[in-house]
């Protein structure tokens, strides 16, 4: 299993950007699609972004689609660049190891990180 560490969040007034940055150990990561999730207050866990095991391909949920990008290296990070931001954004973000190949089914998520606070003011 892979174990996840988040950092970057913060507060940013609206419009701002943002860079969340996750750190995987263990010897498996190329072979997780890795994702990431958020989620606000008195709200369910959403799907935000997910990126594939050769960081080829990439989804994004449409409420983030153009502001929003995943990457990933090879030196076992995982990224989500975070532009334009909106109120609406806050949220807990986590990042997440899934199984099988690129989708946005938290059901999939095998390891979860610990979420970083992220907070956009108006």
């Amino acid at each position: 299993q892979v174990q996840l560490v988040e950092s970057g969040g913060g507060l940013v007034q609206a419009g701002g950007s943002l860079r969340l940055s996750c750190v995987a150990s263990g010897r498996t990561f190329s072979s997780y699609a890795m994702g990431w999730f958020r989620q606000a207050p008195g709200k369910e866990r959403e799907f935000v972004a997910a990126i594939s095991r050769s960081g080829g391909s990439t989804l994004h949920a449409d409420s983030v689609k153009g502001r929003f990008t995943i990457s990933r290296d090879n030196a076992k990070k995982l990224y989500l660049q975070m532009n334009s931001l909106k109120p609406e954004d806050t949220a807990v973000y986590y990042c997440a190891a899934m199984s099988g190949a690129i989708n946005s089914d938290p059901r999939s998520v095998s390891s979860w990180g610990q979420g970083t606070q992220v907070t956009v003011s108006s």
